[in-house]
């Protein structure tokens, strides 16, 4: 079966889709998590295993669960059902939790797209609720190629008020960024353009690592922008393979990204690479 990558989906679909250093100066039981200084499960995303979930849910979440992992970030069966998601549709929200517990993990916050908040943004949030979920991730605007700095500020706007809708609710707003904030509309680069745009209570960021491929460390955003994010999803880079790797084979510091996420304010992490880097990159985060 084909891969289809996010940055090919998101430019086909209006829908678009869907920390961990021990710091020098907190003392930690040497034999603990060291995750757990910072109270952060080690997560993963679900699109990576979007073509087996639909089909074996509990299987594929244990499975991913023996691998070292402690939480899931979904993509919404409804958003999603097209693309792999479609088969969780038969298990109701408490449901889909309770498979999640039985397999040792937390539901932490779930993807979705902005078709579907415009268009039922009561249902996902009460979705959330009765999930127990207190986050819910924007995963793209699904904007055009060639949209301009107006469209992404009225889509930032648009956002906004979406936010202030769950936060009514008790959920988090949050906005998952891909390669295309980090190109520049004239002079100005689109990510720092929504971090202008968004209200910093009711839209928080999940930051995608992965853009340090185009040169932009996470590291200098949680400083740029103290408390801002939730979240983050994990990505390693090869400058010499020019691909992704596991974690702790690439060009990240971790170190730094971890010492700085607190500044950040992220509060969970979700590994989103190629299956095959999931144990290594465990093993590696959960002994840094």
């Amino acid at each position: 079966m084909n891969r289809l990558s996010r940055r090919q989906f998101l430019s086909k679909s209006a829908m678009g889709l869907g920390s961990v250093v021990v710091a020098s100066q907190i003392p930690l039981n040497l034999n603990a998590d060291p995750l757990s200084a910072f109270k952060m499960p080690l997560g993963f995303q679900s699109w990576i295993v979007r073509e087996k979930i639909g089909v074996d849910f509990p299987g594929t979440i244990k499975m991913v669960a023996e691998m070292g992992y402690q939480s899931i970030e979904m993509c919404s069966p409804v958003g999603y059902e097209s693309l792999g998601f479609g088969g969780l549709l038969k298990y109701k929200p408490k449901e889909l939790k309770k498979i999640i517990n039985e397999a040792g993990l937390s539901w932490i916050s779930t993807h979705y797209g902005m078709e579907e908040l415009r268009q039922h943004l009561d249902d996902r949030i009460e979705f959330a609720k009765e999930s127990g979920q207190k986050q819910m991730i924007l995963s793209s605007f699904g904007l055009p190629e060639k949209a301009t700095i107006s469209d992404w500020l009225k889509a930032a706007d648009e956002l906004n008020i979406i936010g202030a809708k769950s936060k009514k609710s008790g959920i988090q707003m949050g906005y998952h960024n891909h390669s295309m904030e980090f190109e520049k509309a004239g002079d100005t680069l689109i990510y720092d353009a929504l971090m202008n745009q968004f209200d910093s209570d009711l839209v928080k960021m999940q930051f995608q690592v992965a853009v340090i491929s185009k040169g932009y460390k996470a590291a200098t955003y949680f400083s740029k922008y103290p408390g801002r994010f939730i979240s983050a999803h994990l990505a390693d880079w090869s400058d010499t393979e020019k691909k992704n790797v596991a974690i702790g084979r690439g060009i990240v510091d971790w170190k730094e990204f971890f010492a700085l996420s607190k500044t950040g304010g992220v509060k969970n992490i979700f590994v989103e690479m190629g299956l095959e880097t999931f144990k290594e990159s465990a093993s590696y985060l959960r002994n840094l």
